[in-house]
């Protein structure tokens, strides 16, 4: 038996206030985890990618354009 494979994922999008956000302050401000140490589990464990390419930097900084995929969840950075 087969089961059918979920492709079809969500998009969030995260309006910058500054120049930068950092990738665990993105996570908690779309809603994807609840604490700052949360997110450095789920990002030191490599399940967040980058603009396609895993992440292990909590602080790294975003900028317009960059995406996040976390949880079958896509988050966009935009100005």
């Amino acid at each position: 038996m087969y089961l059918p494979i979920e492709s079809e994922t969500k998009m969030l999008t995260i309006k910058l206030k500054d120049d930068y956000i950092k990738l665990g302050q993105a996570l908690k401000a779309a809603g994807l985890v609840d604490t700052g140490a949360e997110a450095k589990i789920v990002i030191q464990d490599g399940q967040v990618k980058v603009n396609g390419d895993t992440e292990y930097q909590r602080g790294k900084k975003l900028h317009a354009g960059d995406r996040i995929f976390y949880n079958n969840e896509t988050i966009e950075i935009t100005e």
